[in-house]
C-alpha cells in the first residue's frame, strides 16, 4: 500500500523550527512560527484565560460531547464579537470549529457543495494554507493584485482592477485585518469601493478573520466585515482565538454565515454541520467554554481587552522601533513601511538568499520570503538585529 507513496514536501515554517531548536547559539532569534511572544520569549496563557480555566475546572460536571455546533454561548459571543452588538443575527449562523484553520476548511467544503463550479480569488500573496485547504476541498483558485514589495503598501487600484476578471458567482477571499503575509491592509475608506464592486459583480466575500485585535484594536479590525455586512446580500467568515485568546494548541475557531434571510441561512447551516460531522465529528470543548465564560462576565472581559491591548501595543512599538533601528542602520527609509503595516506579520523585502544569510551567520530565522513575525522581536535586540538586516544587502 506505502510504497504508492512518495514523502510529502516538508512544511517550510514548521521545518525552520527544527532548525531554530538545534542552533546551540545563545544569540538566536526565532522570527518564523507566528505565535505571540512577550518580552521574554514566552507564549504565555493570558490572565483571563487563566481565570476562566479554573471556572470551568470547579462547574464543569461532565465530558459528555456538547453538540456538533459546539457551545451555542461560544458561537453567540463571536457573533457579536465580529459583527457588533446591534448585528441582524436572524440571518446569520455560527459553529465552532477546531481553529480558524477549521473553519477555513468548513467553509471551503461549503461553498463547494454550494457552487462547485466557481474560482477562489486569492491576494498576491495570501497565507500559505489558503490554497491547499481550498485546493483539498475541490474548489478552484485564482490570484488578484494585493501587495506592492516596492512600496510596502496595497495596490489598491490594480486589486479592483483584477477581480473585475472575476466571474458572477465567483468568491472572493479577503483578509479582514492584519495581512498574512504582508502586514498591509487596506484603509477603512478603500474598502467602499471593495464591497462596491463584490455587489455590482455579484461576488461571494469569504473574509479570513484571524487576528481582531492585533492590528488596530477590537472594534477597527472588525469595521471592514461590518461594512461588507451592510453592503452585500450574504457572506462568510472565518475566524479565531488562536491569537487573540493565545489559546493556539486548543484550536477555537468559528465558521460564520451570512445569509439573504433566517430561511436560507438555517438551511446554509444545516449543510456547514453536515460539513464538520464528516470532518472531526464533534469540536472539543475546553477552550471554547473558557472563552464564552470571559465573553459573558463583564469583568473578565475586560480584564481579557486590557491584556490584548497591551499585546497589540507591544507589537506597534516594536515595529515603530525596530524601523527606526533600520533607518539608523541603513540610512534611508527603505523600512519605514514596517511601522505602517499591521498585526503579526511584515515582509522586509530581501532575498531568499540574505534570508538565509541571517540565519546562517547570524542565527536569525524567518521565512524564505522575508516574513518576519513582529511579536518575536525583542526591545534590546532590535539594534543589533537592524544592524545584521543592513550587513546582508
Amino acid at each position: 500500500m506505502f510504497e504508492t507513496l512518495t514523502a510529502a514536501p516538508p512544511d517550510k515554517i514548521l521545518s525552520l523550527s527544527v532548525l531554530y531548536r538545534n542552533d546551540p547559539r545563545p544569540t538566536k532569534i526565532d522570527l518564523g512560527v507566528g505565535v505571540y511572544k512577550d518580552s521574554a520569549g514566552a507564549t504565555v496563557i493570558m490572565g483571563a484565560v487563566r481565570e476562566a480555566e479554573k471556572r470551568l475546572y470547579d462547574s464543569q460536571k461532565t465530558k459528555t460531547y456538547v453538540g456538533m455546533a459546539g457551545d451555542e454561548g461560544f458561537n453567540k459571543g463571536m457573533l457579536k464579537l465580529v459583527f457588533g452588538e446591534g448585528a441582524d443575527l436572524s440571518r446569520m449562523f455560527a459553529c465552532q470549529t477546531a481553529g480558524g484553520s477549521g473553519a477555513l476548511r468548513t467553509l471551503a467544503e461549503l461553498l463547494a457543495k454550494a457552487r462547485p463550479d466557481a474560482t477562489v480569488w486569492l491576494s498576491d500573496p495570501t497565507w500559505a494554507n489558503h490554497a491547499p485547504i481550498l485546493k483539498a476541498a475541490g474548489l478552484k483558485t485564482a490570484v488578484y493584485p494585493y501587495f506592492d514589495a516596492a512600496t510596502g503598501l496595497v495596490k489598491a487600484e490594480a486589486m479592483l482592477d483584477g477581480l473585475k476578471k472575476a466571474a458572477k458567482g465567483d468568491i472572493v477571499l479577503l483578509h479582514g485585518c492584519c495581512h498574512n503575509p504582508t502586514g498591509a491592509n487596506l484603509s477603512i475608506e478603500q474598502w467602499g469601493p471593495v464591497a462596491d464592486l463584490l455587489v455590482e459583480r455579484e461576488l461571494f466575500p469569504f473574509v479570513d478573520l484571524a487576528y481582531q485585535g492585533f492590528g488596530d484594536g477590537l472594534e477597527d479590525d472588525a469595521a471592514p466585515v461590518r461594512l461588507l455586512a451592510s453592503k452585500v446580500p450574504e457572506m462568510v467568515v472565518a475566524t479565531s482565538c488562536s491569537k487573540n485568546f493565545s489559546v493556539y494548541r486548543d484550536r477555537v475557531g468559528a465558521a460564520i454565515l451570512m445569509g439573504k434571510d433566517a430561511d436560507s441561512v438555517k438551511i446554509a447551516g444545516s449543510q456547514a454541520l453536515a460539513t464538520t460531522r464528516v470532518l472531526y465529528s464533534m469540536p472539543p470543548d475546553h477552550a471554547a467554554a473558557a472563552v464564552r465564560i470571559i465573553m459573558e462576565d463583564a469583568g473578565l472581559y475586560a480584564d481579557w481587552k486590557t491584556e490584548l491591548e497591551s499585546m497589540r501595543l507591544r507589537m506597534l512599538n516594536l515595529r515603530t522601533g525596530f524601523a527606526e533601528a533600520l533607518r539608523r542602520q541603513s540610512n534611508s527609509a527603505r523600512f519605514d513601511f514596517i511601522a505602517d503595516h499591521r498585526g503579526m506579520f511584515s515582509r522586509l523585502g530581501i532575498t531568499e538568499a540574505q534570508v538565509d544569510r541571517l540565519r546562517d551567520e547570524y542565527g536569525i530565522y524567518m521565512v524564505g520570503d522575508s516574513r518576519f513575525n513582529v511579536a518575536g522581536l525583542k526591545e534590546d535586540q532590535l539594534e543589533d538585529l537592524a544592524k545584521a538586516v543592513v550587513s546582508v544587502l
